[in-house]
């Protein structure tokens, strides 16, 4: 009886079969396309008919033309520059998300930080030294609290205050990209540029996409690759900032790229990396940055209280080693290999 149920169902089996070969075969094939963006190198893998890398470029220059402090016709310049100029909803979208995420983090991430950012060299411009009162001149005009934007305008408390989305707008960039393939109908994709990335859906082995993060070692012209762990992603995105890649040394002292803009000075704590998993790239961006500032203690404690954050610390043993620390969610990502 058996026998004869086996061998009816085999015909049936092997249809299933033969379909199953036959959808993935007429599966649209999954592309790459790389380049050069924000002073990094992009890479986007997606599953489409077309290739899509103008569609992915123009979405980059656009967000270019708004963030860049490089590119002197961008938004972000002629604001800082105090011309009169009204600002596009893409604009006020990254500022609103900026000022949020100060206020998230009592001023700890902050777009007006970009004076300090110039006189410790790490800017757009370059540093004439380093003193005290320099630091608290320019703290008279930093703080979230000095820029609003009214009717499409930044209005500043003090024309001297400079904004830097640099700490954001990579991340949005990478956002920007996957809405432009979202618009062309793409479902299954992954974006990084420069370390910041969004997936989303399946990789092309159909399996959840699986995304390094770099050991911490000094390597300020990122040759270095080798990984501390390795994340299995989908449908988030992730951002890590680090101090091991933009630093300097000065008088025997070493000087990292993070700015704590309550004070002025580079942050000193045991955070060398801090890796961010958020709902878009933006968010994750901001609050990875926010996280080497205020350090790993409260950053835990801030994502205790928002759930939709999870975190991925590496941290200086004070023993020649590494330390890591991480939220109980982000422990679901590793690969344990």
């Amino acid at each position: 009886m058996n026998k004869k149920k086996l061998i009816w169902q085999l015909p049936f089996l092997a249809f299933l079969i033969i379909g199953t070969i036959l959808i993935i075969k007429n599966q649209a094939p999954y592309q790459t396309d790389q380049g050069l963006a924000f002073g990094t190198v992009y890479k986007v893998t997606y599953q489409s008919d077309d290739n899509l890398k103008n569609d992915i470029e123009d979405a980059l220059k656009n967000v270019d033309s708004n963030f860049s402090m490089f590119n002197k016709s961008s938004i972000i310049s002629k604001v800082n520059l105090n011309e009169d100029i009204k600002v596009n909803e893409e604009f006020i979208k990254v500022f609103n998300l900026a000022q949020k995420v100060s206020k998230e983090t009592d001023g700890a991430y902050d777009i007006t930080v970009a004076p300090l950012v110039n006189i410790w060299g790490f800017g757009f411009k370059s540093s004439k030294g380093v003193d005290s009162a320099s630091i608290d001149s320019i703290l008279k005009f930093v703080g979230n609290d000095k820029v609003v934007i009214k009717n499409a305008k930044v209005i500043k408390k003090d024309s001297r205050a400079m904004l830097d989305f640099s700490s954001i707008a990579k991340g949005y960039g990478v956002d920007a990209v996957a809405m432009a393939l979202e618009r062309k109908g793409v479902k299954n994709y992954m974006i990084d540029i420069g370390g910041e990335v969004v997936v989303k859906g399946k990789n092309p082995k159909m399996k959840s996409w699986r995304i390094g993060i770099n050991k911490p070692i000094d390597d300020s012209l990122s040759v270095n690759q080798e990984l501390q762990t390795i994340l299995e992603i989908s449908d988030i995105g992730m951002a890590t900032s680090g101090n091991y890649r933009n630093f300097y040394y000065k008088g025997g002292k070493k000087y990292a790229h993070t700015i704590d803009p309550r004070n002025g000075y580079p942050v000193q704590h045991s955070i060398l990396s801090a890796t961010v998993i958020a709902k878009d790239c933006a968010t994750a961006d901001a609050y990875a940055t926010a996280f080497m500032v205020i350090g790993k203690e409260k950053a835990i404690k801030l994502c205790d209280a928002h759930p939709e954050l999870d975190a991925y610390f590496i941290c200086d043993n004070h023993k020649g080693g590494y330390e890591i620390v991480m939220t109980d969610g982000m422990k679901r990502y590793i690969v344990n290999e």
